[in-house]
C-alpha cells in the first residue's frame, strides 16, 4: 500500500510540513506516502496541512517516540 517512505527525523518545525508538502507536489493522485516524524508539533500540523490541502490522513501511529503518518494524496 506505502509506496514510499520519508524519514523526517530528528527535523524540528516547521520542516516536517514543508518537505510532506513537496513531495506531495511530485505524487499522482491515489498515491500513498508514509511520513515519519519526532517533532511533536508535526501531530497537529501535518493533518491540518493535509486538511487544507485535501489529502487524505488514511493512519497516525506512535512507535518509539516516532509519529509515523500514512497519507493519500487526492
Amino acid at each position: 500500500m506505502v509506496e514510499k517512505t520519508f524519514d523526517y527525523t530528528g527535523l524540528k518545525c516547521p520542516m516536517p510540513v514543508l518537505k510532506t508538502k513537496k513531495e506531495l507536489k511530485n505524487l499522482s493522485s491515489g498515491q500513498v506516502i508514509e511520513v515519519i516524524s519526532d517533532d511533536v508539533g508535526a501531530k497537529k500540523d501535518i493533518p491540518a496541512l493535509l486538511n487544507k490541502l485535501g489529502h487524505e490522513l488514511v493512519e497516525l501511529r506512535e512507535d518509539n517516540g516516532n509519529l509515523i503518518f500514512v497519507i493519500k494524496k487526492a
